[in-house]
This record gives structure tokens, C-alpha cells and sequence, in this order.
């Protein structure tokens, strides 16, 4: 079905065409009717429960960040069979974003550039979506930021105000400061401002949380060196925070064909593949168990699933991938990570 419907929306703009995505999704999404369509159309989920932080995911693949800003449709998204899906980056205020266009196709190399900004409509837009009737078994991250104008001396107020307005919906959240397309954005990836973030959101979402395991992972750069890498681990793990997630996208251009390689933006997709994978090695080796590593970046295939998972991530994440492949991609990893994954 993807295969008739890709040709159309690829000849719309590319953001365009995901808010056509994104409404339709949200439309089919009100109504049982309608959630049974999405499943009839994207198969049957595939269950393979794993426990990590106190959750229980119905799989291994997850919808990353960025598709779902607003959480518009993340109810859609969990009926394509997702184990979890994470909304945002959601920031404290609306704000508009980066001027357009802000959105590039790779047809050539199966990527994307975005310089999109953290666009959305606030905290107290996507609460009003989280609220509605909730999927039965996915398990729903919120991907927190700042504000564009908020300096950078007072972002932790921003990443505070998310959480505290919405531990009592979300499962999960995760700390983004690895966007490149934020100014100064990623300058909270230094130990001296990372480690003070991570313990300020903790000790609220500590506060918020109840009985509830609420864990908080942080999102890192591919671009980091590997100093820059050791630095912001050894934070997240002497902040006590519960996860790392590795990558976004990156800056790097390196053997792009299609004819948008040089806008600005982050690049996601098949070319970020072998960057990501090496990174998501990085992390593990470094860590050393200390903490859980999700991946994402590049993934757009069973066989990129696996190997993330046999280098030692425990859950996978896909967004470009999505665009390109459609959403029969999303079992096709769930079984390629159950099968990596399996006890011998």
C-alpha cells in the first residue's frame, strides 16, 4: 500500500507532506473504525515484551522524536505496532521554527535535512493531545526542549517546566540538547551545563512521579568528539539519570549525492548508518553497563536493527526510515530485534 502512496506525497513538499501524513493519522486514529484500518493496513503488531526502567515495551522498535511534534497522532503511530513512540520536542511556549523552507529530500542517498527548529505549539497544546483516550499497551516518551529565546543560562528552567507539566501523563522523557538547529543548542552537551541539567530534571521528575518509574534518558550528537562524548556520559551518569539515547542528526555531509546536500540542517537517513552504529559502540563500551542505550539514526532495516542491538542497545528508533520505507518497516525490525535479541 506505502508503495502507491509514497509517489504522491513525495511529489508534495516535504513538510507538507507530513502534515498531510499527520492529519490523516490523527483523523483515523478518533474512531475504532478508523484504528482498525491502520492495522489492517499496516499489519498486526508483533509482540516481543521487554522490561527496561521499570517499563514494559510490547517491542523493540520505537517512533523517534521529530515525526510526532505535537503529539498529534502519536495514537495513529501506536496502532502501525510501535512498542513506544516519543513525542516532540515539546518546549515550555509555541514558537514557529526556522523559516521555510526547512525541510529537504535526499531521494539519491535516502535521507533527510531538517532545519526545522523545535516548531510546535507548546506544552499546554501537546497536554491537551496526550489527555485523549490512550492506546492500550505503548508505551509514550515526551521529548523535552528549550525554547529558541531562552538563553542558555536559564534552560534548565524550560526542561523543568515540560516535566513538571507532564510527568503525570508521560512514561518517559528525554532531554534534547543535541539538535543542531537551535542555536547554541548543543553547547548543553558540556559537562558543566549538562550534569547540573540532568540533576535539576531528575530531582523534579523525582518529586512529580509517584509511584511511577518516570525514567529520563538524554539525547547525544553523533558529532560529538570523543572527548566531548566522555564528558556528557560521565554526566548523565553522575546526574543519575536513566538512559542515553544515541544519535540525532548530524552535521556531516560526507558522501551525499542528491542535489539538497548542502542545505543546513541535520541529516538523517542511510548515510548516517555507519556514523550512528560506530557511536552507538562508543556509548555502550563507555558506559559499561552503567546505563541503557537506545538507538537510533541511520536505521531503515532489519539487518541495521540487529546490529545495533548485538553492539548493545536495547531498543531501536526510527524516523527516516519511515518516510522511505513505509510503516511495514516497523515489523519488519520488530522481528529482526526479536530474533537478535533472543536468549540462547
Amino acid at each position: 500500500m506505502y508503495g502507491l502512496i509514497k509517489p504522491i506525497l513525495f511529489r508534495q513538499d516535504p513538510e507538507l507532506a507530513h502534515h498531510l501524513v499527520l492529519r490523516n493519522l490523527s483523523l483515523l486514529s478518533r474512531s475504532g473504525a478508523g484504528r482498525a484500518l491502520i492495522r489492517a493496513l499496516c499489519g498486526s503488531p508483533y509482540k516481543d515484551p521487554v522490561k527496561l526502567c521499570g517499563l514494559t515495551f510490547s517491542n523493540r522498535v520505537g517512533l523517534a522524536a521529530g515525526m510526532d511534534k505535537d503529539a498529534t497522532a502519536w495514537r495513529g503511530f501506536a496502532e502501525m505496532g510501535f512498542g513506544h513512540v516519543e513525542v516532540g520536542t515539546i518546549t515550555p511556549l509555541p514558537q514557529q521554527g526556522n523559516p521555510k523552507p526547512r525541510v529537504f529530500r535526499l531521494l539519491q542517498d535516502d535521507a533527510l535535512i531538517n532545519r526545522m527548529g523545535f516548531p510546535g505549539a507548546g506544552m499546554e497544546a501537546a497536554r491537551r493531545h496526550l489527555s485523549q483516550d490512550r492506546p492500550h499497551g505503548v508505551v509514550l516518551g515526551v521529548n523535552v526542549g528549550k525554547n529558541k529565546q531562552t538563553p542558555l543560562q536559564e534552560a534548565v528552567d524550560d526542561y523543568v517546566a515540560v516535566v513538571d507539566y507532564l510527568s503525570d501523563i508521560a512514561d518517559y522523557f528525554t532531554v534534547n540538547v543535541s539538535s543542531p538547529n537551535t542555536p547554541n543548542l548543543r553547547q548543553l552537551q558540556t559537562r558543566g551545563y549538562l550534569e547540573d541539567l540532568l540533576i535539576q530534571v531528575r530531582t523534579r521528575r523525582d518529586a512529580n512521579r509517584g509511584s511511577k518509574p518516570l525514567p529520563v534518558f538524554v539525547k547525544l550528537s553523533p558529532d560529538l568528539d570523543v572527548q566531548g562524548l566522555h564528558d556528557a556520559l560521565d554526566a548523565a551518569v553522575g546526574a543519575g539519570v536513566d538512559g542515553v539515547i544515541a544519535t540525532n542528526t548530524t552535521l556531516d555531509r560526507q558522501g551525499l549525492q542528491s542535489a539538497h546536500r548542502s542545505e543546513a540542517g541535520g541529516m538523517s537517513g542511510r548515510p548516517l548508518g555507519m556514523k550512528a552504529a560506530g557511536f552507538v559502540r562508543s556509548v555502550v563500551d563507555h558506559l559499561d553497563g552503567k546505563l541503557p542505550v537506545i538507538a537510533v539514526g541511520g536505521i531503515i532495516s532489519g539487518a541495521d536493527a540487529t546490529e545495533r542491538l548485538n553492539s548493545g542497545a536495547a531498543l531501536v528508533q526510527i524516523y527516516t526510515g519511515l518516510v522511505f520505507r513505509g510503516p511495514a518497516l516497523v515489523g519488519e525490525i520488530a522481528r529482526a530485534a526479536a530474533i537478535a535479541r533472543a536468549p540462547l
